[in-house]
C-alpha cells in the first residue's frame, strides 16, 4: 500500500457508495461530509454527476467501485441487483466488508452473508430508517445486523448516515426490524389515505383533512407509553388485561368502520383486515381482555 493508503484518511475511511438513487446520493454526501473518501458507481452513470461535483470519484466498472475501498456500502432495490452487479466483481471481494442497506426478506440477507463469505468478504445488513433527506441528520438512525466484530470495526465510519443501532450477528435480523418497521409505516400510509378518501364523501378536502387525521397519528406512540396502555411487558408475560380499551369495544368500532366505509363505496381490504383480527379474538373467548389479544391471530394460534 501506499502512504496514503496507510493514513487514517486515506484507504482505511475510504467508502464506496454501489447505488445512486436518492437515498445513495444522499449517503454519498454525508460520507463527504464527514471527510470520507467516496467512490461511486451506478448503471446509469449521469446519475453520479451531483455527487462527483461534491467530491465523489465515479468507478468505471463495479470491480474498481470495489477495489476502491475496504468498505463497499450497496443501496440498490434489493438483493437480487447485488448479485448482478457484483457477480463480475467476486474476485475483488477478498478481504472486504459488504454493507448492503438495500430492502428484502430476511432469508435472502442470510444467504447473501453466505454468498459474501464464500467469496472472503465480511457482511453487514442494514435498514436506513429515514427518508432520503434525513440521511445524516441527528434524526437518522440505521439497524445493523451481522459479527459484532465487523460492525465494531466500521461503525465509527457508517456513523455519519445516522446513528449505528447494531441487532445481533444474525444477518437476517436486521431485515425483520425493517420490514417490521415498515409494516407499521405502510399500514398507518393506507389508514391516512382511507379515512382521507371517507372524509372526502362529505366535501373535506385532503388539505382539510389531513392535518386533523395526523394528530391522531402523532398522539398513538404517546397513547401506547401512558400509563396502562403500555402493552410492550404485558405481551411478553402474555397477559391481556382488560382495563381499558377490550377487545369487544375496538371490535365494535371496527364493525363500524366497515360498515361506513360500505355505505360510501370505498374499498374495504383495509378495514376487513382489522375487522378480522378482532372478530378472531371474541370468537375464541376474549372478548374481554385487552385488545392486544389480537396478536393471537396475527401469530397463527388457533
Amino acid at each position: 500500500m501506499n502512504e496514503q493508503q496507510n493514513s487514517p484518511t486515506g484507504r482505511s475511511s475510504a467508502v464506496t457508495v454501489i447505488g445512486l438513487g436518492p437515498m445513495g446520493q444522499a449517503m454519498t454526501r454525508a460520507l463527504l461530509a464527514a471527510g470520507h473518501p467516496v467512490t461511486v458507481w451506478n448503471r446509469t452513470p449521469a446519475r453520479a454527476d451531483g455527487v462527483v461535483s461534491d467530491g465523489a470519484i465515479l468507478a468505471s466498472t463495479p470491480g474498481e467501485a470495489v477495489e476502491a475501498s475496504d468498505l463497499v456500502i450497496l443501496s440498490l432495490t434489493d438483493y437480487r441487483a447485488m448479485y448482478d452487479i457484483l457477480d463480475g466483481a467476486t474476485a475483488s471481494l477478498a478481504g472486504r466488508t459488504l454493507v448492503n442497506l438495500s430492502s428484502d426478506t430476511p432469508d435472502r440477507t442470510r444467504e447473501a452473508a453466505t454468498w459474501a463469505a464464500g467469496h472472503g468478504a465480511a457482511f453487514l445488513t442494514g435498514g436506513v430508517m429515514v427518508p432520503a433527506p434525513m440521511v445524516g441528520t441527528e434524526a437518522a438512525y440505521v439497524y445493523y445486523s451481522g459479527r459484532d466484530q465487523v460492525m465494531e470495526r466500521h461503525r465509527a465510519v457508517l456513523a455519519p448516515l445516522g446513528t449505528p443501532k447494531y441487532l445481533g450477528d444474525d444477518p437476517g435480523l436486521d431485515q425483520l426490524m425493517y420490514q417490521a418497521q415498515l409494516t407499521v409505516f405502510l399500514t398507518t400510509l393506507s389508514a391516512l389515505m382511507h379515512a382521507t378518501a371517507m372524509l372526502g364523501t362529505a366535501g373535506l378536502k385532503a388539505s382539510e383533512a389531513l392535518p386533523e387525521l395526523l394528530l391522531t397519528a402523532d398522539s398513538i406512540g404517546d397513547m401506547l407509553r401512558a400509563g396502562e396502555e403500555t402493552p410492550g411487558a404485558a405481551l411478553d408475560a402474555g397477559e391481556h388485561p382488560g382495563t381499558l380499551s377490550t377487545v369487544t369495544m375496538m371490535g365494535g368500532t371496527s364493525d363500524h368502520i366497515v360498515e361506513t366505509s360500505a355505505s360510501l363505496g370505498l374499498d374495504l381490504a383495509l378495514p376487513r383486515a382489522v375487522q378480522a383480527h378482532y372478530r378472531h379474538a371474541v370468537d375464541n373467548g376474549h372478548g374481554s381482555d385487552h385488545w392486544t389479544r389480537i396478536v393471537d391471530s396475527i401469530r397463527g394460534a388457533r
